[in-house]
C-alpha cells in the first residue's frame, strides 16, 4: 500500500474555503459519544439508519431498547445499500471505505462479503481502534485502517469498488471522484451513501452543527461524469431514515434522565459512566428535533447512490 498523507483542502460548491483541520478535531472529540451510544460492538456505525415505511416506533421503552433499534436501522441501511448495488450477487473483492468512522462499514464488508477492506480515516487514534475491532470480529485480516486524507490518497492496488458513508460531505467532490477513479479497476463501483441539499437556508445549520459542506445531487453527478463514472443508481430513502432522528433523540433524552439521576435512588452513582456532559445532551437533543423536521419536510434528502466507472467489459 503506498499512501500519500499531502492535504489538498477541499473547497465547497460555493466556494467556501473549508478548513480540513476542522475533521480529525470533530470525529477526535466525538469518538467516546460515539463508542457509547453506537457501541459495543464490533460492528460500530455512526450514520443515519433505515426504518420499515412508515415506520413509527414507540418511544416510551427502555434505553436498551431504543439503542438497539438505532443500531440495527444502521446496519439495516448498510445491507440494504449491498443487497441493491448487487453486492451479494457479485461481493467485491477488494473495497476501497473512504471516511470510515470507527470501521463499522469496513467490518460489515468483512465479515458479511468477506471482501479485503481498506478503511481510510483523518483521525488517528481510530486507526488502532478498528484494528481491535476487527480483531473481535474475526477478520483482522481482511482489514487494513489506513490513516490518510482521500485528497492526497495514491495507490499502486486497485479495487473493486469504493465505498463512502456520510463522508463525502467532507470532501471536495471532484477530488474525490478523480482519486476512486484511479484507485478502482475499469468497470467498478463506487457506492455512496450521503445528504443532499434541497433547500440552501437550512445548509449553514447542518454544516455548522456537523462541520461538514454539502452538497446537491447535480454536483455530484457533475464531478462523476468529468471522472469518467456514470450514474447507474439512484434512491431517494429520506422518508425511511427520517425517523432515525426520533428515535436518536428518545436515546438522547433518556441518557439525559440517566446522566441527572432520575429514576435511581439518591446518592448512587449512575448505572455506567457518562460519555456527555448535560450540556451537549441538551444541544444535541434539540437539533434532533430540528434534523427530524428538516428531513421530514426534505429540505435535505439522503440518497444512497451507485456510480460505475467506464471501461469495463
Amino acid at each position: 500500500m503506498d499512501s500519500n498523507l499531502v492535504s489538498h483542502p477541499p473547497v465547497p460548491a460555493g466556494g467556501q474555503s473549508f478548513d480540513e483541520s476542522e475533521v480529525p478535531l470533530y470525529y477526535s472529540r466525538k469518538t467516546a459519544d460515539i463508542l457509547h451510544k453506537y457501541g459495543p460492538g464490533p460492528r460500530i456505525h455512526f450514520h443515519m439508519g433505515l426504518f420499515a415505511p412508515g415506520a413509527a416506533p414507540n418511544t416510551t421503552v427502555s434505553q436498551r431498547v431504543l439503542k438497539r433499534r438505532i443500531v440495527e436501522s444502521q446496519e439495516a441501511i448498510v445491507d440494504h445499500a449491498a443487497r441493491t448495488w448487487g453486492a451479494y450477487a457479485t461481493p467485491p473483492a477488494r473495497l476501497l471505505d473512504i471516511g470510515c468512522g470507527v470501521g463499522g462499514g469496513s467490518l460489515y464488508w468483512a465479515q458479511e462479503h468477506g471482501s479485503t477492506v481498506t478503511g481510510l480515516t483523518v483521525a488517528g487514534e481510530h486507526v488502532p481502534l478498528i484494528k481491535e475491532l476487527a480483531r473481535q470480529g474475526g477478520v483482522a485480516d481482511r482489514v487494513d485502517p489506513v490513516l490518510a486524507d482521500v485528497h492526497g490518497f495514491t495507490t499502486t492496488d486497485r479495487y473493486d469498488a469504493a465505498y463512502a458513508n456520510e463522508s463525502s460531505g467532507y470532501m471536495d467532490r471532484e477530488r474525490l471522484f478523480q482519486v476512486v477513479a484511479r484507485a478502482l479497476k475499469p468497470g467498478g463501483w463506487f457506492g455512496i451513501q450521503e445528504h443532499f441539499i434541497c433547500r440552501p437556508e437550512w445548509t449553514e445549520f447542518i454544516d455548522g452543527y456537523y462541520k461538514t459542506r454539502l452538497g446537491t445531487l447535480s454536483e455530484y453527478i457533475r464531478a462523476a461524469g468529468a471522472a469518467g463514472f456514470e450514474l447507474e443508481q439512484d434512491e431517494d430513502v429520506t422518508d425511511r431514515v427520517a425517523e432515525f432522528w426520533v428515535q436518536s433523540m428518545a436515546w438522547n433524552t433518556a441518557e439525559l434522565d440517566r446522566v441527572e439521576g432520575t429514576g435511581r435512588t439518591p446518592g448512587t452513582a449512575p448505572a455506567s459512566p457518562a460519555a456527555w456532559s448535560r450540556e451537549r445532551l441538551l444541544e444535541s437533543t434539540v437539533t434532533h428535533g430540528k434534523l427530524f423536521r428538516i428531513w421530514r419536510d426534505h429540505a435535505m434528502e439522503t440518497r444512497l447512490l451507485l456510480f460505475r466507472l467506464g471501461g469495463g467489459s
